[in-house]
């Protein structure tokens, strides 16, 4: 063949590739202009998570030295006391619920699909709707303040003194409303991550060779399924207490406050946890690179951190080792305690393993993670002793427990953070952070951390209880005190070194894989072009980038699946969830208002509720359900034009796919499951008050009755029954048969609502009276609105078949609302069984 031929042929493949990269950046182009935030790419969604994560943060450490300047003297006048008790609990609050959660979901919008070789996550909407809903409900609780109407009842709430509205002002509805309403932003997080995780893997990236980031996100985001249901239970009892006066937490009434420390508990240790493990996932993709060798012990470490996540749900109740429970109980979850360290410490030996037998090299983010590992071992060393039911009734409420928890805290997700943000800043910015600006702010962050913490111990072994906000002189506190003031304010001169080394001008341009990584994400050339990796390429190693000859300039030229974009839609692969096995394309929704107007119009629903505007608080919920259907109507499961496409390398993949081979019905499998936990939990609260009284029900109470309990299970199975009859109807063909039982589905779910709510309502339950009356309505409640959810879901089905949006081969609507339809009908059946059986039983 001539030079010439070959010439020709060279110009001929480069505008090939030319023109596919131009279809792709037009594809994927991000938004500009007044229109840029409607973008919902994950790089666009990530960044701003990020960003606002820090914002919350750099204001909750504002808050912090405030408290700090207040304690650096006795009898200091600083604040007053309602404004500290305002200051420690917003400083909690923001630290937990809008900076530790969030920054962990943040980074995994953002870096995750790269690792996967993914060009976004399968729901990109979903994220800038959780988005929007994380910054105003962050907005409305930590505004507060400036208007002296924060909540003062610590960040973890505890009853009787928050329930009664006597004693606590309208901050502590701010703080339960908001935070419910994060509560949405982070769940909607999980489940997009969790999806992601599952099923949109590059081909021959099994389960077993994916990145240690993708196991812990996958973790992480059950631990979340699992751990914030029993908050928005918890949240939902409390509010009604304060709103209507059920007494779910009063004695008087046959409540008992102690079910909140439960419920909040369920939550708050497994929180610890998912803020940890995330962190740990960064050092976990940054040891290696600097070890210059592959992670050792993979196995291992999936195993220690599937069961520190395991684990952490059966140790709550070391926070309550003081409120009487019984020894056995007590040894329980003190051993508990002490096993969660086995499987910490297995990760944290891995780790210097890998560094041993590498060739290590130490960089800014090599020095984070070395000080992250030496502060969290410590704090680790006294987290196993208050595990010790006897040294932490010593120190319980001490300030011993405040440096316990930032030692722990910091270690663990605050200095494997900063690693990160030196390791991934060039990916994200295409820039170097400088070494000299990095190794201050270190040392500054390490040096004040110790000398505001350490002498935290000593405080309060000496006595110095949490939460006071002044103390008199001659305690042996003065100069500990002095020593952590002057080391917070150390610490805050490290983030604010941290900070302008980020936000500088001239900073030099990054070369493509600066640290020399093995992992995916470090594909990208330019973070400024939008479709995260130019195509996605076969994997058969946990590092392809050292381990795969050739992969780079592959996935460069476009040698790899979806090179191209000639439809001009957003495209990503879909695959098996063990073993990778490509099974469709999946086209993702483009740039888009809704999520924003959604979230806007739902959490105002929340917001004005807080404050007693019901009427506009109503409206503006319909409005957001109607927002919400448009998004999904126009954005959702649209019919394809032709039935496949070829993805490349020879592949023709499938455009649509419904049931369990979408990746819709593992969302709503995955959301049930988190509404199921918190179902469980308001069960939970049921039995848990049988427990505390000899006689339950109480003497006052026949319960709901047998008839209406049953009749509502009777009806709730029927309507279940016509949603199976309705999707084999569809899937045969017969439409109009598949309509008609979707409205005798509709007819049925309402029947068994308006039975549910009959039952207690007929027999004369006042849920003002007892708690047990108080807990049946809500467990009806609960049933009744799932019924009436199923109605909505089931008539937006047969609006999609008469508008032709619905067809036997494109039934994914009606697959993922029968789904939602065997949860309904579960809740339904124990529901009835509970309430209706479980008194005869007694």
């Amino acid at each position: 063949m001539s030079g010439a031929t070959l010439d020709r042929d060279a110009a001929r493949d480069e505008a090939r590739r030319t023109a596919q990269r131009q279809r792709l950046r037009a594809a994927w182009n991000l938004s500009r202009g007044w229109r840029y935030f409607a973008n919902v790419n994950n790089q666009v969604v990530g960044l701003w998570y990020i960003i606002t994560a820090f914002a919350f943060f750099l204001f909750a450490g504002v808050l912090a030295l405030i408290m700090r300047a207040q304690l650096a003297v006795p009898e200091n006048d600083l604040v007053s006391a309602a404004t500290y008790n305002q200051l420690f609990t917003l400083h909690g609050t923001v630290m937990m619920f809008l900076f530790a959660v969030p920054i962990f979901e943040a980074v995994a919008i953002l870096i995750l699909p790269q690792m996967l070789a993914a060009r976004d996550l399968p729901f990109p909407r979903l994220s800038a709707f959780g988005y929007w809903c994380f910054l105003i409900g962050g907005c409305f609780v930590s505004g507060s303040i400036f208007f002296g109407a924060a909540p003062d009842g610590g960040w973890f709430m505890y009853p009787p003194l928050t329930t009664d509205t006597r004693l606590s002002g309208i901050g502590t509805d701010i703080w339960l409303l908001g935070l419910s309403f994060i509560e949405i932003a982070s769940i909607a997080a999980a489940v997009e991550l969790i999806v992601g995780v599952l099923k949109c893997r590059p081909p021959g990236m099994r389960i077993n060779l994916m990145p240690l980031y993708g196991w812990y996100v996958l973790i992480v985001g059950g631990m979340i399924l699992f751990a914030f249901p029993p908050l928005i239970a918890g949240d939902i009892l409390f509010e009604l207490e304060r709103l209507a006066n059920w007494p779910f937490f009063d004695a008087a009434r046959g409540g008992d406050p102690v079910l909140w420390q439960h419920l909040f508990w369920i939550f708050g240790h497994p929180e610890v946890y998912i803020i940890f493990l995330p962190s740990i996932a960064l050092l976990a993709m940054i040891v290696p690179t600097f070890a210059r060798r592959p992670i050792l012990g993979y196995g291992w470490i999936v195993l220690a951190a599937v069961g520190t996540g395991f684990l952490s749900f059966g140790l709550w109740a070391h926070h309550m080792f003081t409120i009487g429970m019984p020894a056995i109980s007590q040894g329980f979850f003190s051993a508990a305690s002490e096993a969660v360290a086995i499987p910490t410490g297995v990760q944290i030996f891995v780790f210097v393993a890998t560094l041993l037998a590498g060739r290590a090299v130490y960089g800014t983010p090599m020095l984070f993670a070395t000080g992250a590992l030496a502060i969290f071992v410590f704090g680790g060393l006294t987290g196993v002793m208050v595990a010790l039911a006897p040294f932490d009734w010593q120190a319980h409420d001490s300030y011993f427990v405040v440096a316990h928890l930032h030692y722990t805290l910091i270690g663990g997700m605050f200095f494997p953070l900063m690693a990160g943000i030196y390791y991934f800043h060039p990916f994200v910015c295409g820039t170097m952070l400088s070494p000299r600006l990095g190794r201050w702010a270190f040392w500054l962050m390490f040096a004040g951390f110790n000398i505001a913490f350490l002498p935290m111990h000593i405080t309060g072994l000496r006595g110095m209880p949490r939460r006071v906000f002044t103390y008199p002189e001659n305690l042996g506190w003065e100069t500990l005190n002095l020593v952590s003031t002057a080391g917070a304010f150390t610490m805050a001169a490290g983030v604010l070194v941290l900070l302008w080394d980020v936000l500088r001008p001239g900073k030099p341009k990054a070369p493509r894989n600066p640290w020399n990584a093995g992992t995916l994400e470090w594909v990208a050339g330019d973070p400024t072009e939008p479709w995260g990796i130019r195509s996605v390429p076969p994997v058969s190693s946990r590092y392809p980038l050292w381990q795969q000859e050739g992969l780079l300039a592959g996935i460069d030229a476009g040698a790899y699946y979806l090179p191209d974009a000639r439809e001009g839609r957003r495209e990503t692969l879909v695959s098996d969830p063990l073993d990778a096995t490509p099974r469709q394309v999946l086209r993702v929704p483009g740039d888009s208002f809704r999520p924003m107007v959604a979230a806007v119009l739902v959490g105002g629903c929340f917001i004005l509720g807080t404050f007693h505007f019901w009427i506009a608080a109503l409206l503006s919920g319909l409005a957001g359900v109607g927002a919400i259907l448009a998004w999904l109507w126009t954005g959702t499961a649209v019919i394809p034009e032709k039935p496949e496409k070829d993805a490349g390398m020879g592949l023709t993949l499938p455009l649509y796919a419904s049931g369990a081979a979408s990746v819709g019905w593992w969302a709503m499998f995955i959301t049930m499951t988190g509404d199921g936990t918190a179902f469980i939990s308001l069960v939970f609260g049921y039995f848990y008050y049988w427990t505390i009284h000899p006689v339950f029900p109480p003497a006052h109470a026949g319960g709901p009755g047998l008839l209406w309990p049953l009749l509502a299970v009777a009806a709730g199975l029927a309507g279940w029954g016509a949603m199976l009859a309705a999707r084999a109807a569809n899937a045969t063909g017969r439409v109009a048969g598949a309509r008609a039982a979707l409205a005798l589905a509709m007819l049925f779910s309402l029947a068994g609502a308006a039975a549910f709510l009959l039952g207690p309502w007929r027999t004369g339950l006042d849920p003002t009276h007892h708690a047990y009356d108080a807990i049946v309505w809500v467990l009806v409640i609960w049933a009744a609105v799932h019924n009436a959810v199923g109605v909505l879901m089931q008539g937006y089905c047969l609006a999609g078949s008469f508008a032709g949006k619905m067809t036997p081969t494109h039934d994914i609507d009606l697959r993922n609302v029968t789904l939602y339809g065997h949860f309904a009908a579960l809740t339904a059946l124990t529901t009835g069984a509970v309430v209706a059986l479980f008194p005869l039983a007694s």
